[in-house]
């Protein structure tokens, strides 16, 4: 457990940083950024409005806090999937037949926060951060499909991360797990038959 001491009256002497992460998560994977105040956030994890400035520097810094957290535990299947000695092709289904059993794994965090954590969001600094994570899944998928396809890394990377921003936003719309396999299936057969006609 860590634990941070925040001094200052009407303040609790520890405070558990990790589980204010974890409530902060579920809250901003549900609502957005903007769909969350700083005092519901308080209540939620049992201190004051000052306390989690203290703890926390502000809204913003608590946002990419939970998204630093958030990549670190929840990436794993995006990276061992570009990991795997596939084709490009087998590696995009792959990554689409995946994220649509992470997105869909838990009913109360549907979809990806890093693609729809600001979602609607009009703080820029929130869509800033957000954008920045994007920016580092962009970049992964870009050096992987550039080992077949150099010249159209760029754009093929965005058309993958185009279709997983879909696939979230389906996930929260309630889309099925089954559902997004579906669609994720159309999706690689699009991938394919374009590099296929364009190489």
């Amino acid at each position: 457990m860590v634990t941070k001491k925040i001094r200052g009256r009407g303040r609790p002497r520890g405070f558990d940083v990790d589980k204010g992460l974890a409530i902060a998560r579920q809250l901003f994977h549900q609502r957005g950024f903007d769909g969350v105040g700083v005092a519901e956030l308080s209540q939620k994890m049992g201190i004051t409005a000052p306390s989690l400035y203290s703890a926390f520097g502000s809204k913003c810094e608590l946002f990419e806090r939970v998204l630093e957290k958030y990549v670190a535990e929840k990436s794993g299947w995006l990276v061992s999937t570009l990991q795997e000695e596939n084709s490009v092709n087998a590696t995009i289904a792959k990554l689409f037949k995946r994220a649509s059993e992470v997105y869909t794994a838990d009913a109360t965090q549907l979809g990806c926060l890093v693609l729809d954590g600001a979602r609607n969001c009009n703080d820029a600094k929130a869509c800033e951060l957000s954008a920045k994570f994007r920016q580092a899944t962009w970049q992964m998928l870009c050096d992987h499909i550039a080992k077949e396809h150099t010249q159209k890394a760029p754009m093929l990377a965005s058309y993958v991360l185009t279709i997983l921003m879909g696939l979230s936003a389906a996930a929260r719309d309630g889309l099925s797990e089954s559902e997004l396999q579906t669609i994720g299936e159309i999706a690689a057969h699009g991938f394919e038959v374009h590099v296929a006609q364009t190489t």
